[in-house]
């Protein structure tokens, strides 16, 4: 299993009034998903961070969570 395998990632959400954000967030590379959860479904989205990421959530409002819930939505089980 290489390096690229073994990264645990961090999740954060954010609602809003009628929608979920949720961002999966690669600590090492800065790379990430976002779903964003509303009435037509779920949207998702890949990002490149820049070292200010998790400043940049939390000042936005976001609050880390478990990998659960944003997983259960990119599988389509939710």
């Amino acid at each position: 299993m290489g390096k690229e395998n073994n990264i645990v990632h961090q999740y954060f959400k954010k609602e809003l009034e009628g929608s979920k954000i949720l961002v999966k967030v690669n600590p090492i590379h800065l790379k990430g998903t976002e779903l964003v959860v509303d009435a037509d479904g779920v949207h998702a989205r890949d990002l490149d961070f820049d070292s200010e990421i998790f400043e940049d959530l939390k000042a936005d409002g976001f609050i880390e969570v478990n990998a659960l819930e944003f997983n259960l939505y990119l599988s389509g089980l939710a």
